[in-house]
C-alpha cells in the first residue's frame, strides 16, 4: 500500500492529539449521580490534573435534552460553554466534542461556536460531530430522526466551508450567507472528526472528515473495523492519512496487577493490564483513546494520577504534554 500523506494546515490540537503516537484523552465531566449536573469547580480542578499528568485532550458530549436512555438520565451543560470553561482553566491540553449532534444544531451557529472556541483556546479545539439517535429529541426540535443522515451531510458541508482557511472552499459559506462572514476566515483548519457512523458510509467519512472516532470493541473486531477504515481511506481519502480514535470505559483497580476483565464498552483491571491493552492498540492503528472513567469508589483524581505516572510514559510514541 502506498504511504499516505499528512494533510497540512491544521491547528495545534491536530498535531498534539492525533499525530503524536498513541495519546490519551479524558471524557468530561467525571461520573455524576443520575440527573445531577457536574460541579464546575471540581471539573476545572480535574482538567488541570489531567493536563499536568500528560493527557492530550479533554472531551465532552452533546446531550440536548434530559431523556432517559438505558435507565440513565444525563444533565450535561452545553458542550461549547463547558469546553470554554475548561479551556480557561488550562493552558496546553486540547479540548473537543465527542460528539456535537450536528442535525440538531444550526450549522452557522455551530460553526461560529467552533471558530470562537478555537480562537479563544489558542488553536486547541477538535470538532467531533455525530448524527444523534433519539427520536424524542429530534421531535422536540421539529425534526425526524429518519432524516438525520441527510441533515448531517447538508450541515457538514456548510460547517466545513465556514471553518476552512482555504479561500476556494470557504466560498461555499459566502454563497450560503449571501456574502456575509461568520468571523474573519480562520488561519488554520479545525479538525472535523466523524463520530460513530453518523448514518454515513465509511467511504463518505473518509472523503469528508479529518478522522473517524468509534467505540471500544473486542480487539479482533476493532482491528477489522480499522481495516475497513484504512480501505475506505485508500478508496476515498484523497491520499491523506486520517486518524482513528476510540473510546474506552475504564474501571482502573488499585491493584496494579489485577487481570483485565471485559465491561460494557471497556475494561476493568490494574494498570499493567491497561498498559498491555494500549500497547496492542498502537500497531492496530489507533491514534487516540478517549477514557471514560467508570463510576466507583475510587476518586477520579487518583485514577488520573496513576495513569499519568505509570501508563502515559510507557505508551508507544509517547509524547508528554506536561510542563518540563
Amino acid at each position: 500500500m502506498n504511504q499516505l500523506a499528512v494533510a497540512p494546515g491544521f491547528n495545534r490540537a491536530y498535531a498534539d492529539v492525533l499525530q503524536s503516537g498513541l495519546t490519551l484523552g479524558l471524557m468530561t465531566p467525571a461520573p455524576m449521580p443520575a440527573a445531577a449536573p457536574a460541579d464546575p469547580g471540581q471539573a476545572q480542578a480535574l482538567a488541570r490534573i489531567a493536563e499536568a499528568q500528560g493527557f492530550a485532550a479533554l472531551w465532552t458530549r452533546d446531550v440536548p435534552l434530559m431523556i432517559e436512555q438505558e435507565g440513565n438520565v444525563s444533565a450535561l451543560d452545553d458542550p461549547f460553554v463547558w469546553l470554554a470553561m475548561l479551556a480557561g482553566a488550562t493552558e496546553r491540553i486540547a479540548i473537543g466534542t465527542a460528539a456535537a449532534v450536528l442535525p440538531l444544531r444550526h450549522p452557522l451557529h455551530l460553526a461560529k461556536a467552533a471558530l470562537s472556541l478555537d480562537r479563544i483556546s489558542g488553536g486547541r479545539f477538535i470538532l467531533g460531530l455525530g448524527s444523534g439517535d433519539r427520536p424524542a429529541e429530534f421531535a422536540a426540535f421539529g425534526k425526524d430522526v429518519a432524516d438525520s443522515a441527510t441533515l448531517y451531510r447538508d450541515a457538514w458541508h456548510i460547517v466545513r466551508a465556514a471553518l476552512s482557511p482555504d479561500a476556494e472552499a470557504h466560498a461555499a459559506l459566502l454563497a450560503h450567507t449571501n456574502g456575509h462572514e461568520i468571523l474573519p476566515r480562520a488561519g488554520t483548519r479545525i479538525p472535523m472528526i466523524g463520530v460513530g457512523t453518523s448514518r454515513q458510509s465509511l467511504q463518505w467519512i473518509a472523503a469528508n472528515a479529518d478522522g473517524w472516532a468509534s467505540y471500544h470493541r473486542e480487539e479482533e473486531r476493532q482491528a477489522g473495523r480499522i481495516g475497513l477504515w484504512q480501505q475506505a481511506l485508500a478508496e476515498r481519502g484523497n491520499g491523506v492519512a486520517k486518524p482513528f480514535l476510540q473510546s474506552l470505559n475504564l474501571d482502573l483497580l488499585e491493584d496494579p496487577g489485577a487481570a483485565a476483565q471485559a465491561i460494557p464498552l471497556g475494561l476493568r483491571g490494574g494498570r499493567s493490564a491497561l498498559i498491555e491493552y494500549l500497547r496492542r492498540l498502537a500497531p492496530m492503528g489507533v491514534a487516540h483513546v478517549i477514557i471514560n472513567v467508570s463510576a466507583g469508589p475510587r476518586p477520579v483524581r487518583s485514577v488520573l494520577e496513576e495513569i499519568g505516572e505509570h501508563v502515559i510514559p510507557l505508551l508507544p510514541g509517547e509524547r508528554r504534554f506536561r510542563e518540563n
